[in-house]
């Protein structure tokens, strides 16, 4: 399954009765396997999970620990970044050259990297001396 079709199919899985924003991620390791998650809405709006963060939840889960692509979908005009917290979860688990596609349900796509999402990233490196 292309991460594309995995996305949009886990986006249909969204838990979202306050904001009505359906988003669905596909993630794939460096073992070749697609992971996907969708958001899960809390009415308590700060304890919800992002569809990246389940994403990742899963390949974790699976013991895995490496991306090497991600795609995201949500029904909005314009493809839709991945918030900080999720920006950041993607730098913990891939590579800064890892490409994420960030696409709209009618199919507008826009691509970049997870470095230029997150220049400047907090890393492991941070912790040395510690």
């Amino acid at each position: 399954m292309s991460l594309k079709d995995a996305a949009l199919a886990v986006r249909e899985n969204a838990h979202a009765p306050y904001s009505n924003f359906k988003v669905g991620a596909a993630i794939r390791s460096v073992a070749g396997v697609v992971y996907s998650g969708c958001n899960v809405e809390n009415v308590a709006y700060p304890e919800g999970t992002c569809a990246e963060a389940g994403a990742i939840a899963a390949m974790v889960a699976a013991g895995e620990k490496e991306l090497t692509e991600v795609y995201v979908v949500a029904s909005s005009p314009q493809p839709v970044p991945p918030c900080g917290g999720c920006r950041q979860k993607l730098a913990e688990f891939g590579k800064g050259e890892v490409v994420v596609t960030m696409a709209t349900v009618d199919g507008l796509e826009t691509r970049t990297t997870i470095a230029d999402l997150l220049p400047g990233a907090f890393d492991a490196s941070h912790m040395e001396d510690v």
